[in-house]
């Protein structure tokens, strides 16, 4: 019997590079959501960060109505996760804590960002951090 797919966290830089650039990690990270490698989850406080930054007005080269179609497929196609415990503050940024908060309550394997020095405390509740070049290369020492 196989078992699932690891569950991950998205950080939003890894976002932000996907939706600027086609050819990188980053986009191969977003063109594997939704298939059978991994399950991402994601909160509200997450979701609403995601659109935050990805509406600021030249950060990504899309339509606005792009940008919101992506979002959708991401909530389309995530474990949707309530937050039952708050961890902060844990990080420098607030906005990371969000990040760390989806990844243990949703009791993730892995945050994939492109900030992994930030999120040092991480391997404190058993998780890894890795960048998407990593995590989708064994031979780089990721899982997938």
């Amino acid at each position: 019997m196989l078992s699932p797919p690891k569950k991950i966290v998205i950080d939003t830089n890894v976002l932000v590079a996907a939706l600027r650039s086609r050819s990188g990690w980053s986009f191969e990270l977003l063109r594997q959501v939704g298939g059978d490698r991994f399950q991402h989850v994601l909160t509200v406080p997450l979701v609403m960060e995601y659109e935050d930054v990805q509406l600021r007005p030249g950060l990504v080269p899309l339509p606005e109505a792009a940008v919101h179609d992506v979002l959708d497929y991401l909530c389309a196609t995530a474990i949707r996760q309530p937050v039952h415990f708050l961890w902060r503050p844990r990080l420098p940024d607030v906005k990371d804590d969000m990040v760390l908060e989806a990844a243990v309550n949703g009791q993730c394997a892995c945050i994939v960002t492109w900030n992994v020095r930030d999120f040092a405390v991480a391997s404190e509740f058993g998780l890894q951090v890795l960048d998407p070049k990593t995590f989708l290369n064994p031979s780089q020492g990721g899982w997938l």
